[in-house]
């Protein structure tokens, strides 16, 4: 059984920074690629960055790009998305999964481990 457990969420005013976190426990899933995901209000679950197991393959949504960055620690069963710059359109409930393979499309990581998820409020 796998657990991954989000934080770091919160409230924020546009054009400040957050760094989300996703702690896995249980059985290993350091070689598996991670992903962070968002869903905002009344719109379809959607990617948000992927790195690879190793760290040195990653994916960003083209609306993050330059203004996100996603990372991975091994030693901590933990990844990191640091998100700068933020803009209200960021405002989404912000969900961490992995898998075992690295995919850039949604539809393949949805039976991949899922953690709860942790909202992200970007005020204007």
């Amino acid at each position: 059984q796998v657990r991954l457990v989000e934080s770091g969420g919160g409230l924020v005013q546009a054009g400040g920074s957050l760094r989300l976190s996703c702690a896995a426990s249980g059985r290993t899933v350091s070689n598996y690629a991670k992903g962070w995901f968002r869903q905002a209000p009344g719109k379809e679950r959607e990617v948000v960055a992927v790195i690879n197991w190793l760290g040195s393959g990653t994916y960003y949504a083209e609306s993050v790009k330059g203004r996100f960055t996603i990372s991975r620690d091994n030693t901590k069963n933990t990844v990191y998305l640091q998100m700068d710059s933020l803009k209200p359109e960021d405002t989404a409930v912000y969900y961490c999964a992995a898998t075992s393979s690295y995919y850039t499309d949604y539809e393949r990581w949805r039976s991949g481990y899922w953690g709860q998820g942790t909202q992200v409020t970007v005020s204007s």
